[in-house]
């Protein structure tokens, strides 16, 4: 096959420079792909990149855009019917992971989500599995949410949605993103049996994740959610994150990034899902309240 013919993958990919060692390692996994054309930006996200190979694109974002704003930014500056977003301590295990993956990606598919796996043998953790139950982790097929990090999109899909909602800055912008591209006809595929490696850290150790989960998750249900099913919506993701929650101060937290959602206006103006997509997102397991 002629170098030509292979399809053209848009790698996006943010760092803040901390992780030097895993970011090497990406590099080198990234390099080792076979079956795809691929054209590699790496942003620097608050960082001016350095000692990084030739064959990778550079740019120096001064300010830290968080990770959507970060991915819209690569994702503008690398070009490729599909883009993929490749975190700097993610690794692809086999040549052909990016291939297979695209393989999966047909004319109605907008993400493609391989299973994630901690190098280490660690369990993954339950946001990487896009069911409702982590005891399905093997079971692919389509699916109505997916795990943001190391997705591959159909270039025209994300266009057409218009990227990530840069505004949350860090946490449920997968879950928005699928809602609108269900809401267009897209399909979502999972494929549990192309692997991708992720260290299985906890999304609690940022500082700021309890706050913006709660904040984000009003933001995106005020964006996108038919108004008689947006109260419940709330209720029933407010009583799981205080639920997870380990001590006063991070009750506190929750119920200030509550108040933060509903009191301050949502940056992005409403653009509720259809009824349709409401029943889509039922039969596919995962319907718009949990």
């Amino acid at each position: 096959m002629s170098q030509d013919s292979l399809p053209t993958v848009g790698v996006a990919l943010l760092s803040m420079g901390n992780r030097p060692a895993e970011l090497a390692a990406a590099l080198r996994a990234l390099e080792a792909q076979q079956g795809v054309d691929m054209d590699v930006v790496l942003v620097g996200n608050g960082w001016d990149p350095e000692g990084i190979p030739s064959w990778v694109r550079t740019f120096h974002s001064p300010d830290n855009l968080g990770c959507p704003g970060g991915r819209n930014l690569a994702a503008a500056l690398v070009k490729g019917e599909f883009l993929f977003f490749y975190d700097d301590d993610g690794a692809l295990p086999s040549p052909d992971t990016l291939a297979r993956m695209v393989a999966r990606c047909g004319p109605d598919v907008g993400v493609v989500q391989a299973r994630g796996a901690d190098p280490s043998g660690a369990p993954s953790p339950r946001r990487w599995v896009p069911r409702l139950r982590k005891s399905n982790e093997m079971l692919g097929g389509d699916v109505a949410v997916f795990w943001e990090a190391m997705a591959l999109f159909r270039r025209e899909a994300f266009d057409q949605v218009d990227g990530w909602y840069a505004e949350l800055f860090f946490g449920h912008e997968g879950t928005d993103m699928a809602m609108r591209l269900i809401d267009r006809g897209w399909r979502i595929v999972y494929a549990p049996d192309i692997v991708v490696h992720h260290p299985a850290t906890a999304a609690a150790r940022h500082s700021h994740h309890f706050f913006t989960t709660m904040r984000n998750r009003v933001w995106v249900a005020k964006r996108n959610l038919p108004a008689p099913i947006l109260p419940l919506y709330l209720a029933v993701w407010t009583g799981a994150t205080l639920l997870r929650a380990r001590s006063p101060k991070q009750v506190k937290v929750i119920w200030e990034g509550l108040r933060a959602g509903l009191s301050q206006r949502a940056p992005r103006a409403r653009e509720p899902i259809s009824w349709r997509t409401v029943w889509t997102m039922t039969k596919l397991g995962r319907p718009p309240l949990w």
